[in-house]
């Protein structure tokens, strides 16, 4: 990444740390992944019961390999045999691990959802979300953090999942109401009303889509 890109990247996010102390959450940054990587390990207990939803961000910064080698209760729904059971699981875990579609200069997250057991668990369930997000993430406001999370995020993960919409043919979103749809549930996280509750790493690397 270009040098001055990483300059403006790192007052950007000293604004979007206010702005999510603002709403009762806390925001930190870190210049490479693997700063992020120490960060986020250094949050997370050994013991841990650690969940996540599809979290391209934490995989990139090697959070998702560090959870599953290391010592915490980590539910891998991957290989779970009964995936419905290991989704409800994550409710009642200490963690819970998440990218972020978009999130606004000011602190709001944007996120879609297809299944919702991300969204869901973001919203409600586990004692604790720690969000990896990279500052190509970062939007003026929360209306283009939402046009960046149905044009830019969504596109790619349809077509990143081989799904049969058709933003995933033009690229942008088209409001589809296809069965293959991945935006069934949308969460604006404007507030959260318990403190300690929501962590945010920035990361001045482009993470995920």
């Amino acid at each position: 990444m270009n040098e001055n890109i990483k300059k403006r990247n790192r007052l950007r996010a000293q604004k979007v740390i206010k702005g999510l102390a603002s709403r009762n959450m806390t925001g930190y940054f870190a210049e490479t992944k693997e700063e992020a990587l120490a960060l986020a390990l250094s949050l997370i207990p050994k013991g841990a019961k650690v969940a996540m939803g599809g979290a391209m961000s934490s995989a990139e910064i090697g959070l998702t390999d560090a959870l599953k080698g290391g010592e915490y209760n980590f539910i891998d729904r991957d290989k779970a045999a009964d995936k419905r059971a290991a989704m409800l699981a994550a409710y009642d875990a200490d963690f819970f691990i998440a990218g972020s579609n978009a999130i606004s200069e000011d602190g709001v997250l944007v996120n879609i959802d297809g299944n919702s057991n991300r969204v869901s668990a973001i919203a409600q369930g586990p004692k604790k979300v720690l969000f990896i997000v990279g500052m190509n993430k970062v939007c003026p406001d929360a209306d283009s953090a939402m046009k960046r999370a149905r044009n830019v995020a969504a596109p790619i993960n349809a077509q990143r999942f081989g799904l049969s919409t058709p933003c995933a043919s033009t690229g942008c979103c088209m409001d589809c109401k296809s069965p293959d749809t991945i935006c069934c549930q949308f969460l604006i996280t404007r507030y959260s009303r318990h403190k300690d509750r929501i962590h945010v790493i920035l990361v001045n690397e482009d993470l995920g889509f």
